[in-house]
């Protein structure tokens, strides 16, 4: 049995996705965000003063670079039990767009929407982050212009993406993860969600075979930058592909560099903090 750390930090919205990819960086499991706070997790088997320098480390990092000049934070323990408990009480569910709404598995959703039962596991996408909702949301639409063939989530997490598009009418989806707790998290969404043609890859986006109509990474900025040959070379001609995470003013950036391999943007919608691009080979 595993049990966790859960630390929160009181945050500014600036400083939020440096801390997360430091933390990333540093061993955390995942993190979360709602209402200036950052919920993060460590394994206990990393021991906790371990855990306590690497958060010091990145405290200090934040604190230096001028994003936030005092960094204040809080940890606790949390069992399994714990864990699963903590879910419970903070995952509720959640309408998403025109049509789809996600729920726990001990939740049903409303008559005339489309349930996708996501159980997150020590894995995180549970639509209540923005850039998660803005993906779903932006898949629904975007199904109606693109070819309901082939659909790939790099980076899947839970499998929320993959599991939502094959929901909306796509004929395979497939997710890749690097993170085994992601991708058992993702293989157990799929069965909650009695889904087939829904495959979940462990490993970096080589795993994925074949072309797709509609590409999904919903990444860091450097990240979207480091994989863009290869997500360009899983587009069929004319497909489309989903770019978001990015942060405002980082888009420029990323532009660049999918705009050097021939694809153009379609699209770029803002919600004020983040940017999402929709671009097509």
């Amino acid at each position: 049995m595993m049990s966790y750390y859960e630390f929160i930090f009181e945050v500014v919205p600036e400083a939020a996705e440096t801390l997360t990819q430091l933390l990333s960086d540093r061993g955390c499991l995942g993190v979360y965000e709602r209402e200036h706070r950052l919920f993060s997790y460590f394994p206990d088997s990393m021991g906790i003063e371990r855990i306590r320098k690497m958060v010091a480390e990145s405290s200090l990092a934040i604190m230096t670079s001028g994003l936030q000049s005092d960094l204040s934070y809080s940890y606790s323990y949390l069992s399994e039990r714990d864990w699963n408990e903590t879910w419970k009480k903070k995952y509720q569910p959640i309408d998403v767009g025109e049509t789809l709404t996600i729920i726990p598995p001990w939740e049903t959703a409303p008559d005339g929407r489309t349930a996708i039962i996501i159980d997150p596991g020590m894995a995180f996408g549970t639509g209540h982050h923005e850039t998660t909702r803005f993906c779903l949301a932006s898949i629904e639409r975007l199904c109606r212009q693109a070819s309901h063939g082939r659909f790939c989530d790099i980076g899947t997490g839970t499998g929320i993406l993959a599991i939502a598009a094959r929901k909306l009418g796509f004929a395979e989806a497939a997710g890749v993860d690097i993170d085994p707790l992601a991708v058992d998290a993702a293989r157990r969404n799929v069965r909650l969600n009695e889904l087939d043609n829904v495959i979940i890859y462990e490993g970096s986006i080589e795993k994925t075979t074949g072309h797709f109509d509609l590409v999904a990474a919903n990444l860091l900025s450097e990240t979207l930058k480091a994989l863009a040959h290869e997500i360009e070379a899983r587009m069929k001609p004319h497909s489309l592909a989903l770019l978001s995470g990015i942060l405002t003013g980082q888009e420029d950036e990323v532009i660049e560099v999918f705009s050097a391999l021939g694809t153009a943007v379609e699209e770029k919608l803002s919600d004020g903090r983040w940017i999402s691009l929709v671009i097509r080979r």
